[in-house]
């Protein structure tokens, strides 16, 4: 099932079988893992907690005081685009930095506050 969204979007439903047999585990504990995710993201939000959650391989989605901001890995990004970032970042498109983050960078580092909950 697919529901509709202004501006025809469709909204997909996970596809937990293709997930599990990418990692090699169970549909039952990806199925687990998401949820687990989603119920302490929520928890956590509803406290009020700044939150970041680390895509393996993409970046990191940063929630902080009703603020989202996604930072993409830089090698994420010249893989999907085939070009490298940091390059074009800082001399055609000076805005695109904030959105780029290295894996070398303290996540705590990336917020206003220093505190964040970070999810593996």
């Amino acid at each position: 099932l697919s529901c509709g969204f202004p501006g025809n979007k469709e909204l997909e439903p996970l596809k937990y079988a293709k997930m599990a047999m990418g990692a090699s585990v169970s549909r039952r504990k990806v199925e687990g893992c998401i949820l687990g995710i989603t119920s302490l993201l929520s928890h956590c939000l509803g406290k009020g907690e700044n939150v970041a959650l680390v895509l393996k391989d993409v970046g990191v989605l940063l929630i902080e005081d009703r603020r989202v901001v996604m930072k993409f890995y830089s090698d994420f990004l010249e893989r999907i685009t085939g070009k490298r970032i940091l390059e074009r970042a800082a001399f055609k498109a000076p805005q695109l930095r904030d959105m780029v983050v290295s894996r070398m960078v303290p996540i705590a580092s990336l917020t206003f506050t220093g505190r964040v909950i970070i999810f593996p």
